[in-house]
C-alpha cells in the first residue's frame, strides 16, 4: 500500500479524530499540512493501523 496524498485528506475529512491529531502533529512539530498528512498516515494507517481499512476503502 502506498501513501495518496488525496486519499488521506479525504479520510482526514471523514474520520474527526484524524483531524484532530492532524492538527496537534502541525502545532507540536511545526509542518505544513503535507508533511503532517504524511506522518499522519505513518503513524496510524500504515502496517495494521487503526484506520489501515478505511483508507483502503477509499
Amino acid at each position: 500500500m502506498q501513501y495518496n496524498q488525496q486519499k488521506m485528506a479525504q479520510l482526514v475529512k471523514k474520520e474527526p479524530e484524524l483531524s484532530t491529531r492532524l492538527t496537534q502533529i502541525m502545532k507540536e512539530h511545526e509542518l505544513e499540512r503535507a508533511f503532517a498528512l504524511k506522518a499522519l498516515y505513518h503513524a496510524e494507517v500504515k502496517d495494521s493501523g487503526r484506520f489501515m481499512k478505511p483508507y483502503q476503502e477509499l
